[in-house]
């Protein structure tokens, strides 16, 4: 389940922390693969529904996938986020679904004092409370911090965010922007999907856990990054197994205007 949950924790990083951000609010569908290769057989969808008001963005996220290990086997897989997310807080709850059997997740990160805590409560358990560190960025930050550095022209650069739907934890994250020659070409099944006018940019990111970083990755993911947030030609890499994510249907929405303050 985490090869497939892990393209949500790609999405997660992607959102900005104010109206003056290069984010722009919008609803985007995407195929998901088993393979890279044109022809890798379709194994569910995903749907990212990001809204922003003047108190801040709320995200949907729906994944489904069914992977046909034998022709008599299979395995169901599903996650929900519903979240919310101001300058200095977010809030959050998953329920991830394997086989009909649902998971049911809810947390919330603030930034205190200089400090930032965080709180899980997995259903049926006490829950489990700790620090970030320091640097962490919230989901809806850290896509500003990309795309900030990518238009600044920094080739490579780390980052850490707090994720909600792979670990529940800091997410130590390695960008590197690659040459636009490496970009997936487009499944010639697909219908091409039009994107707003703007930059982007070609991106390999690794991904580790932030409080443990003597560890190797837990996985990898190349995609095209836009500059106003949108997603496509995600490839997630766990070693064992590649996940892909194509771009189907994208409305973009207007942002609020909000009083200055």
């Amino acid at each position: 389940m985490r090869s497939i949950v892990s393209f949500a924790a790609l999405l997660a990083l992607l959102w900005p922390q104010c109206a003056a951000a290069q984010m722009q609010p919008h609803r985007a569908e995407y195929a998901l693969r088993l393979g890279a290769a044109a022809n890798a057989p379709r194994i569910g969808t995903a749907v990212h529904d990001l809204a922003q008001d003047c108190a801040g963005w709320h995200l949907k996220r729906d994944i489904k996938t069914e992977i046909a290990l034998t022709a008599s086997w299979k395995i169901s897989l599903a996650s929900k986020l519903d979240s919310q997310e101001t300058r200095g807080a977010f809030r959050y709850g998953v329920v991830q679904t394997q086989n009909g059997n649902p998971r049911e997740i809810t947390g919330r990160v603030q930034r205190q004092a200089g400090e930032m805590r965080a709180e899980i409560v997995y259903a049926g358990s006490p829950p489990a409370q700790f620090v970030l560190p320091p640097p962490t960025l919230l989901p809806v930050a850290a896509i500003d911090h990309l795309i900030e550095r990518l238009r600044a022209g920094a080739a490579a650069f780390p980052a850490l965010m707090f994720d909600a739907e792979v670990i529940g934890d800091a997410f130590l994250i390695d960008v590197t922007e690659r040459d636009r020659a490496t970009v997936r070409s487009a499944r010639p099944a697909d219908r091409p999907v039009a994107m707003p006018p703007g930059t982007s940019w070609p991106v390999f990111m690794t991904f580790t856990r932030g409080r443990q970083q003597d560890q190797r990755p837990l996985f990898s993911v190349a995609a095209l990054v836009f500059d106003n947030g949108v997603l496509d030609r995600l490839t997630v890499e766990t070693g064992l197994v590649a996940v892909t994510a194509d771009l189907q249907s994208l409305e973009m929405r207007k942002p609020p205007v909000c009083p200055r303050s």
